[in-house]
Order: structure tokens, then C-alpha cells, then sequence
């Protein structure tokens, strides 16, 4: 059986009640090297260099973004990735500011200048709205830190919970070593904004990470409740308030069970999106959740639960047959991995970011079971153990017996297997594209993509059993018995249009807004005329909209033989009232 080299020690900065990272030993004492260990060192030197190529200002391939700006992709068409984007640079910065803790000092002044560029981007005005009405929901920004207009997927609420988890490690760094006075004045302002955000929305649906869907997002909301738990943690710590986050994360927690199908979590929810819901998103959010501390637990869905086990079984498994480079690749071997399996975007393909995800939550499986010293196999994860150990049984496994050192040899090699994927299909000189092609393994998509980088960084620490900080998992484990949610914001519009309809016409208004149909004529909301007369044709409609919201929407006719006739172009944009319970009306004419 194939074993890893010997894992760092963590440090002590980084651990709970002095527990430190230990290999988990082979049954008779040996530490075996893995066929993939030359790879992983050598990987892992050109990806931090591939992040920090990526970084304004001062970045190889970088130039032009301003200081502590994170750059997608050097690629400028097919796809254009030219942009920043606020959730793949939390997570990116997330990656450094853990190797920075890991005793990386290079990497201060890079942090410190992305604490000032999203102190910076807050500000900006932007589709999504402004800096207290929703703009922190916009995606994307241009390198220079302007805002970009143009059509796009929006809100995305992802991005103000993963900063807020990203700067909260810092901060909680900076205050244990004599920085409580910058935590608390300069990186503690910006997390206040993103909490604040969070509170509000996170019942509202938006898109989800692959900018796609506009639904209920899991990866959104498992993002979200940590930052909330650990937000209102800092916040005490500093002597600060985070208004609300205590009350919602239990509320969040308790709307992240109704993801799980008994077999797999369902990534998008309160969508007719036509998908299983098995989708990479949700081993990517526990990965972003995993605690070192915690225990397996299923309500947060730990990378050791049953749950996220039969989730990696269910996801991964998707891909077995969709790929033909996954052809002929038996059960319990690893597989290309891709975001879902009804992917169309460059024709659907497999991606290193999501190979490499597969890998860690693994990894991080492994560091859990060795510090708990057990491993318990119960109904639901019990497929998942048989594909790697056919002999797997129901019971519970204490660290000093062969059958527990059978399984973590067993799942740390199927781990390295996702590994050995990812250097199967890297190009000689370690650049990591965003895809690589399901029937060629030749990669494609923006190339170097900083994502893709961040992504190794994080499953080799993960393999050499190098964690970060816990966020306090164990006390913020129980949802509660019943989901009473949040409280919607809701401000009531009233759509007034000037519509001119014949006998059997009906009136529609659609928009972005889940409330309006997510652009979908069969599910817009239909306007009344019992006001309309031939002198003034009015149709109108009273709807309840989250408050201060950007949309943009349209009217559409319906005729009795269901066809239906959009208004032209462009879409019109309305920003709801901030106030819960406002009122305003818009009074348009059809065109």
C-alpha cells in the first residue's frame, strides 16, 4: 500500500490545545512515498509563484492591476478572465494568508494591500448597487478597481461571506501577535461591511459560484455561516458588534439541511434548473468549512461526515461516464472532475480546481479521523468506503486497530489518485489552465488561472497534514429543531406600464429577480387591467421585492395561444427602497 512522506508538523499558532499534524502510520510502523510526492513539491513551488504572477501590482503577468488586486487570468479573450473577481480572490487570499501563517512572511505586504483594495472596492458604485444597497453582491471588477458594467450574473453572494472568512484568519492572527490595533481599525471596517451584507441577504437567493444559477446556493450559504460564527467571534474579541450575525447563523445552518437528498447534497435549491444538483460546488464548500477541530459532524457537513463522504461518491461518480478520459477507470480510482455533469461551458470539461477539491477534502477526512482517533462507518457513507475497501463494514474503528489503518491508507491513496490526475494532465511546465479537455486531457480555458493555483496550494497543505485555524465549529454545530429564517427585507413596488393588448393579451413583467420569474415568461408575474381603459392603458401589479436591490426586468405580453412578445431592448433597472416594508412605484411605457 502506497503512503505519503512524512507530514509537517503544524504549528503551534495554529492549533487548538496543543494537537499537532501526525502521519498516520502504515499497520506495520512504515511511512511509504507516494508515486505523486516529487510532484507535489515541485507543483507546489510554481503554483504560489503562478498567485503571485497574478497579483497587481507588481505581478509578472499582472501588470497594470493595482496593488492587491488578484487578476483571474492573464487571458484576455476566449475567454477574457482580465477582471478581478471578489470570490476567487477571497479564496486566493484565504490560501496566502494561511501559507503567511505557516511562516511565509514574504507574503505580509501582499495581504495588507488586499485588505486595502477591498476596503477600496466596497466603495465603488456598481450594477449590483451601491456600497449599502447591494453593491457588495457585484461579482466582478476591473483590474484598475473600476467598476465593469456590462451584463453579467448578478448579484453573487458569495463573495462578502468568503472575504470575511479570509480577513477574520488575519485578523485573528494579527491580535494574537500585537496587531489588535490594525485588526481592529483597518481589516476589522471591511469585514464589518461584508457581515452586514450577509446578514441581510442570505435568504435571498442570487448566483451561485459558476455564475450560472440564481437560486439558493449552498456553497453561498455554508460560506455564510461560518463567516458569521466567526465573525461575531472576532467581534467580541475586538470590542466590536456584529449586528444580527449570532442570530442568523443558526438560521443559516438550519436552511443548510434542506440541501441534503438523503443521498447527496442538491448545490441549488428553489430553481427549475433541470440538474441533479450534483455539482463539484458542494465538496468545495467543505473544504472552505472544514475545522481541524471538529468532529465528523453531518450538520455542517465536515469532510469526514457520512454526508459529504456519500457526496464525494455521488459528485465524483457523476463524471465517471461523461468523460472519455475517465473510461474504463473502475470504481474506488480516481476520476477527472468537472463542476457538474450537464456542463456546456466550453463543452463541458473536467477542471483542475475541481479535481484537485476532490483530493482535498480527502486530505482533510484523513487529518480529522487521526486527531479524533476514530473513524465510524455508518449506512450513508458505507457505499463510499466500499469503492476504496470492498471489505468495508458498519461499525465504528478506533485508531490502534488494522481496520482503521486499512481505511486512511486506503482513502489517502485514493486521495493521491486526484492528484495523480491533475500531473497527468499538466503541461511540462506546471501551468494550470482553468479545464483540461475530457477527451484529450489538453488543457483549455484561460490559462494560468490563479484559481486553479490557489486550489493545489491548499490540497498539498491539506496532504501534509497542514491545517488552519479553527472557526469554532464544535459550538456552532446544531441547527435549530425548526427554520424560521431570517426575516425578508421586503420593499412592495408597484409596476405601472402603458400597454396597448388586444382581446386575449395578457401582461407580464419578468426580471433577474427569483421574484420575477428569474427571466423565465412561464414564471413571471402577471399585471392586472382593471384599471385599463382605451384612453389610458394601463396594467399594473403590486410585488413584494427584496429591499435595496438592483434588478433589471421586462414586460412581455402573452397571447391565448401561449406565444409570447418580449418588449425591445435594452432591459430596464430599478433599485428597490432600503427601507423593510417601503413603498415605491415605477411607471413605465411598453416599447
Amino acid at each position: 500500500m502506497l503512503f505519503t512522506s512524512v507530514l509537517r508538523a503544524l504549528p503551534a499558532a495554529l492549533l487548538l490545545g496543543g494537537a499537532q499534524a501526525s502521519p498516520i502510520a502504515q499497520a506495520d510502523g512504515e511511512i511509504r512515498s507516494s508515486p505523486v510526492d516529487s510532484f507535489v513539491k515541485t507543483q507546489t513551488e510554481i503554483s504560489i509563484a503562478g498567485v503571485l504572477a497574478n497579483t497587481g501590482p507588481d505581478g509578472s503577468k499582472a501588470q497594470g492591476a493595482a496593488a492587491g488586486i488578484v487578476v483571474a487570468s492573464p487571458s484576455r479573450s476566449d475567454p477574457d478572465y482580465w477582471f478581478t473577481w471578489t470570490r476567487d480572490a477571497a479564496l486566493t487570499y484565504k490560501a496566502l494568508i494561511e501559507r503567511f501563517i505557516n511562516g511565509d512572511t514574504s507574503l505580509r505586504q501582499k495581504i495588507d494591500e488586499y485588505v486595502t483594495a477591498q476596503a477600496y472596492l466596497q466603495g465603488v458604485s456598481n450594477p449590483s448597487g451601491e456600497p449599502d444597497t447591494g453593491g457588495l453582491g457585484e461579482p466582478k471588477f476591473k483590474v484598475d478597481r473600476t467598476a465593469f458594467t456590462g451584463s453579467w450574473g448578478r448579484p453573487q453572494r458569495d463573495g462578502p461571506p468568503l472575504r470575511a472568512t479570509a480577513l477574520t484568519i488575519y485578523a485573528n492572527w494579527l491580535v494574537a501577535n500585537g496587531g489588535s490595533t490594525q485588526a481592529a481599525d483597518t481589516v476589522w471596517p471591511v469585514i464589518a461591511k461584508d457581515l452586514a451584507y450577509t446578514v441581510r441577504y442570505w435568504n435571498q437567493t442570487g448566483f451561485d459560484l459558476w455564475e450560472e444559477i440564481n437560486s439558493s446556493s449552498f456553497f453561498t450559504l455554508s460560506a455564510s455561516h461560518r463567516a458569521l460564527v466567526e465573525g461575531a467571534a472576532l467581534a467580541t474579541k475586538l470590542g466590536k458588534t456584529c449586528d444580527g450575525c449570532a442570530a442568523a447563523a443558526p438560521q443559516v445552518l438550519c436552511f443548510l439541511q434542506t440541501f441534503w437528498t438523503g443521498s447527496h447534497i442538491d448545490s441549488n435549491i428553489n430553481v427549475n434548473d433541470g440538474r441533479t444538483g450534483k455539482d463539484v460546488n458542494s465538496i468545495i464548500s467543505s473544504i472552505h468549512t472544514f475545522d481541524p477541530t471538529a468532529k465528523c459532524t453531518d450538520a455542517t457537513f465536515q469532510p469526514c461526515s457520512s454526508r459529504a463522504l456519500a457526496n464525494h461518491k455521488a459528485v465524483t461518480d457523476s463524471f465517471r461516464s461523461v468523460y472519455a478520459i475517465n473510461r474504463g477507470i473502475p470504481q474506488g480510482q480516481a476520476v477527472a472532475v468537472g463542476r457538474y455533469s450537464e456542463d456546456v461551458y466550453y463543452n463541458g470539461n473536467p477542471w483542475y480546481l475541481a479535481t484537485l477539491a476532490a483530493a482535498e477534502q480527502l486530505y482533510s477526512a484523513a487529518y480529522q479521523w487521526n486527531r479524533q482517533e476514530s473513524i465510524r462507518i455508518d449506512a450513508v457513507s458505507l457505499s463510499f468506503f466500499k469503492d476504496i475497501l470492498p471489505g468495508a463494514a458498519v461499525g465504528t474503528y478506533a485508531k490502534d486497530s488494522a481496520t482503521y489503518t486499512s481505511i486512511v491508507n486506503a482513502v489517502r491513496t485514493y486521495a493521491d489518485g486526484y492528484i495523480a490526475i491533475v500531473q497527468k494532465y499538466t503541461p511540462s511546465n506546471g501551468g494550470l489552465a482553468e479545464q483540461f479537455d475530457k477527451a484529450t486531457g489538453t488543457p483549455l480555458s484561460a490559462v494560468d488561472l490563479t484559481w486553479s493555483y490557489a486550489a493545489f496550494l491548499t490540497a498539498a497543505e491539506r496532504r501534509d497534514g497542514v491545517v488552519t485555524l479553527s472557526w469554532d465549529e464544535a459550538a456552532n454545530n446544531v441547527p435549530p429543531q425548526t427554520c424560521t429564517g431570517t426575516p425578508a427585507c421586503s420593499s412592495k413596488v408597484t409596476f405601472n406600464v402603458r400597454a396597448t393588448t388586444s382581446v386575449g393579451q395578457d401582461v407580464f413583467v419578468v426580471g433577474q429577480l427569483t421574484q420575477l420569474g428569474n427571466w423565465s415568461p412561464a414564471s413571471g408575474q402577471a399585471l392586472s387591467a382593471s384599471k385599463y381603459t382605451s384612453s389610458d392603458p394601463l396594467w399594473t401589479a403590486d410585488i413584494d421585492l427584496p429591499a435595496a436591490t438592483v434588478f433589471e426586468y421586462k414586460y412581455i405580453k402573452k397571447n391565448q395561444d401561449g406565444t409570447v412578445v418580449w418588449e425591445s431592448d435594452p432591459n430596464r433597472r430599478f433599485t428597490t427602497t432600503s427601507g423593510c416594508g417601503s413603498t415605491a412605484v415605477v411607471n413605465d411605457t411598453w416599447r
